[in-house]
């Protein structure tokens, strides 16, 4: 019954999954067949920067047809002629500069306004310490930055938080450099690049460790097996649609074909908390990934807490999460969250800022936010601080009944969701009287 009720919507590729999908393509030997790829702004860029180093990366179809990557090896990239620009995309930035730690000649990176004020000592100092030479071209800690690796040293890394981007550098790193590399983490985080590289032959050990904490080492292997790849739905993306089914009047919200890795689904436990009653049906195994089908029906929310230690599996949903807790009874309580300030915008700041233009009483703390919910219409204009996850966040209560949002900058949402505006319109409109 509940699913007859229900309004289905498809999200793209994973994101996440997407950028490494065609990094670690790129470094077999053979050609790997990649389906289901975002085709949105941050992978594209991924795929801009592979094809300057000498990769022949087809153009990512918006329909997610199969598409081919003839891998080049794990020696076989080439010296860019040109600085290689990485757009909006942190993750293209840190994950491209671990690659290129193993390679015997120089490459320069920088990126946007946005990507070039964002922290990358966090990989670049580890990359240091394996043997890789790193020189900052302009503000330090910054983008542009310069780095000619070679001959790299094995490398121990007691990471002092948890991060998929810092971890998934050192082992691209440790992979083209043919060095061994563990990083422990004080918390779990995001673990793709580890199921993507043993699927494809590498010897990836993991590791769990007191109060949470978990090392991952890598054995580096002499090459890399082609990929057979079916990108999931990016979680991400579906979690908009996930608070869009739960604060809606009535029916519901159906995302089949979502990725349902427990290292990203710590939002769905939150809800829970929340009394909401997300069900995740049939999950399945999909190559290296999880797979399943995500139910969301109205719910009354209550105020939770959120802590540091559910914060890396949930870090890309505390945007969503603070527009539900506006819709909560009661106080919510997000800390542990410090990271956010250093994304596509500081979110943190952002978020309380436009929590507070729509009439929602929201404190910003050093590291979180306080979020008191309200019944009241919200009404007001917000902005997106070139952050496509603030835009849809706030697009999700604008789109409910008696709301009235606007959303400044909201184009921005290409970056990981092309078409995301006329699915949210489609959907609310079948689900509001």
């Amino acid at each position: 019954m509940m699913e007859e009720a229900c309004v289905e919507v498809r999200v793209p590729g994973d994101k996440s999954i997407t950028h490494r999908a065609l990094i670690l393509a790129a470094l077999a030997r053979g050609t790997s067949e990649l389906r289901g790829l975002l085709p949105a702004e941050d992978p594209n860029t991924t795929a801009r920067v592979l094809r300057a180093l000498g990769c022949a990366i087809p153009e990512l179809p918006r329909n997610g047809a199969a598409v081919r990557v003839a891998g080049r090896g794990l020696d076989g990239l080439r010296e860019p002629a040109d600085t290689l620009d990485c757009g909006n995309s942190g993750t293209t930035a840190r994950l491209v500069l671990g690659v290129l730690a193993g390679f015997p000649f120089a490459a320069s990176l920088t990126g946007d306004e946005s990507l070039r004020s964002r922290p990358m000592r966090r990989v670049t100092e580890p990359l240091a310490r394996m043997g890789a030479c790193i020189e900052e071209l302009g503000e330090p800690d910054r983008l542009p930055v310069r780095v000619r690796g070679g001959v790299l040293r094995p490398l121990d890394y007691d990471s002092p938080k948890a991060s998929a981007q810092v971890k998934s550098a050192l082992l691209l790193a440790g992979l083209t450099g043919g060095v061994r590399v563990s990083v422990a983490e004080p918390v779990r985080s995001r673990d793709h690049t580890e199921r993507l590289l043993r699927a494809m032959g590498a010897h990836v050990i993991l590791t769990q460790q007191p109060r949470g904490g978990a090392s991952v080492r890598l054995e580096p292997p002499r090459f890399l097996e082609p990929l057979e790849l079916t990108v999931p739905g990016d979680f991400s993306s579906a979690a908009f649609f996930i608070a869009l089914g739960l604060l809606a009047p009535a029916g519901g919200i159906r995302i089949p074909g979502v990725g349902v890795n427990p290292t990203r689904t710590g939002l769905l436990e939150v809800l829970r908390r929340m009394g909401a009653e997300p069900a995740v049906d049939a999950p399945r195994g999909v190559g290296s990934e999880a797979v399943g089908v995500i139910l969301a029906r109205p719910a009354p929310l209550r105020a939770t807490e959120v802590s540091d230690a559910e914060i890396p599996m949930l870090i890309d949903e505390v945007p969503v999460l603070a527009a539900l807790a506006s819709r909560a009874e009661g106080e919510t309580r997000i800390t542990g969250a410090r990271e956010l300030r250093v994304k596509e915008s500081d979110r943190l700041a952002a978020l309380a800022a436009n929590l507070r233009a729509i009439g929602v009483e929201a404190e910003e703390l050093p590291d979180g936010l306080v979020v008191r919910g309200t019944e009241r219409p919200l009404r007001g204009r917000v902005r997106s601080f070139g952050d496509h996850r603030i835009a849809m966040a706030f697009g999700v209560l604008g789109a409910l009944p008696e709301n009235e949002i606007e959303v400044e900058g909201a184009d921005v949402v290409s970056i990981s969701y092309p078409g995301f505006w006329e699915e949210l319109r489609r959907c609310a409109a079948a689900l509001m009287p």
